[in-house]
C-alpha cells in the first residue's frame, strides 16, 4: 500500500497516535483507497458464489440475531456431512425483508481487508480483526451496544445514521462512502442504514494491556512456586500461614525485582511476531518460480510481514510475523540491507555477500513468505 494502513483509515497516523487514541468519537476524511477493498459485488461474490459457512457470517434483525437454521443448509463433500453453508437464496431473501447480513473475520478469507490488517497490526503492535455489515435500506441490525475493543469504521456503499452516545448525550454522526470513524472501547452505539443499501467496515483492536504483558513477564516466576497444600489449621491459628506467605511474597518481589524489562519486552515482541495468521497470497507462484530468480529478478517485501532481528551469540532470528527463523550470524549485514527496501534484487546485497550466498538467501526468503516475487 502507498500510505500506511492508519493513514487510510485516520487521515495522519502520527496525529492519531498522539492526540485521537482513546478520546471519544473522531472522524476523518478517509483514503479513497479504502472504497476499493470491499464493494457490494465481492459481498455478492461472497453471498452466492462462494462456500461460505458459519460463523463467518450471520444474520440480525431489530436487534435479534437470528437462528442459524433461517439461512443455512447441509451438505456432504467426499461422503462427509458439511454444515452451517448459507443457502443463499435464503440469506438474500431474510436480506430483503430487513436482516442485516455480518460477514464476520473477513480478514481471514478477503485479500485487500487481510492485507490493511495485516499492516495496521504492525503499525500499532495490537491484534486487528475485521467485520462487514450490509443492512438494507432503512434498516438497523443490532439495538445500542458497546465493544470490548477499540472500533475504525469505514463507510464503502450507501450512508448510515450513527447513534453514538457519550458523557455529554447522544450524538449523530452520518457515515457515507469517503469517511471513517474512531470509536473507543466502550462507547455505546447503534447504527440505522438510511435510503439506499449500507455496506461498512468495523477494524476491531483487540489492544495488549499492561496488565497482560505483566502477567506474562512474571509468569514462570509465579509456576515456579512450589504448589503445595496450605497446612491444616490455619482457620484456627492464621499466624504461621501469614508469616509464611509474608515470606513467599518477599522472595517472589526479590524475583521480580531481578526481571530484566528489556528482554521481558524482547520477549513479548518476540510472541507478538511469531503468532499472526500466515498470509501469504501469491505464495504457490512464488514457490514455483523460486528456484529461477537470478541475480536481477524483482522482489518485494510481503505486505504486513514483519522483518524483525533478534541477536542469539552466533545466530540471528528473523522474526516473520506466524512464525521465525534461524540464520547464521553472518547474514545479518545482508539482512539488516534488506530490512530498509520495499523493492530489491539480489544483486542489491552484493556489498555483503557474494553471487551465490546472495541468490540463495532471497530464495530461501520467498519460499519462507517474507519476499515474493514482482509479476
Amino acid at each position: 500500500m502507498p500510505n500506511s494502513a492508519l493513514d487510510l483509515l485516520s487521515g495522519d497516523a502520527q496525529t492519531f497516535l498522539t492526540k485521537v487514541w482513546a478520546s471519544r468519537v473522531h472522524l476523518h476524511r478517509a483514503d479513497p483507497e479504502l472504497l476499493a477493498l470491499l464493494s457490494l459485488d465481492d459481498i455478492d461474490t461472497l453471498l452466492t458464489s462462494s462456500a461460505i459457512r458459519t460463523p463467518s457470517i450471520r444474520l440480525a434483525q431489530d436487534g435479534a440475531v437470528l437462528p442459524e437454521s433461517s439461512y443455512t443448509r447441509g451438505a456432504t463433500l467426499a461422503g462427509k456431512p458439511l454444515t452451517g453453508l448459507v443457502d443463499s437464496r435464503k440469506a438474500l431473501a431474510l436480506f430483503e425483508g430487513g436482516a442485516t447480513i455480518v460477514l464476520q473475520g473477513l480478514h481471514r478469507y478477503w485479500l485487500p481487508i487481510t492485507r490493511l490488517v495485516a499492516e495496521l497490526e504492525l503499525e500499532l503492535g495490537h491484534p486487528c480483526q475485521a467485520n462487514a455489515y450490509l443492512t438494507p435500506p432503512g434498516a438497523q441490525g443490532f439495538a445500542v451496544h458497546s465493544d470490548t475493543h477499540d472500533v475504525f469504521v469505514f463507510q464503502t456503499a450507501g450512508s448510515k445514521q450513527w447513534e453514538v452516545h457519550g458523557p455529554d448525550g447522544a450524538e449523530d454522526v452520518l457515515l457515507e462512502p469517503g469517511l471513517s470513524m474512531y470509536l473507543p472501547t466502550g462507547t455505546p452505539h447503534a447504527a440505522r442504514a438510511q435510503d439506499t443499501v449500507s455496506l461498512h467496515v468495523t477494524i476491531g483492536i483487540n489492544q495488549l494491556t499492561w496488565r497482560g504483558l505483566l502477567e506474562r513477564s512474571v509468569a514462570d516466576l509465579v509456576a515456579a512456586v512450589p504448589d503445595q497444600h496450605l497446612p491444616a489449621g490455619y482457620l484456627d491459628d492464621p499466624r504461621p500461614l501469614a508469616d509464611e506467605l509474608a515470606h513467599q511474597l518477599e522472595s517472589l518481589a526479590a524475583q521480580i525485582r531481578e526481571v530484566d524489562a528489556g528482554t521481558a519486552v524482547e520477549t513479548e515482541i518476540r510472541r507478538f511476531l511469531t503468532t499472526r495468521s500466515p498470509r501469504l497470497a501469491g505464495g504457490l507462484h512464488d514457490v514455483l518460480s523460486a528456484d529461477s530468480i537470478a541475480d536481477d529478478t524483482q522482489l518485494r517485501r510481503r505486505p504486513g510481514h514483519p522483518c524483525v532481528l533478534i541477536a542469539r551469540g552466533d545466530r540471528v532470528e528473523v522474526l516473520l510475523g506466524d512464525r521465525s527463523l534461524d540464520m547464521p550470524g553472518w547474514l545479518r549485514p545482508a539482512l539488516d540491507e534488506l530490512r530498509t527496501r520495499d523493492e530489491l534484487t539480489a544483486a542489491d546485497l552484493a556489498d555483503t555477500l557474494d553471487p551465490q550466498s546472495r541468490l540463495v538467501l532471497c530464495r530461501r526468503l520467498v519460499r519462507e513468505g517474507l519476499l515474493e516475487v514482482v509479476r
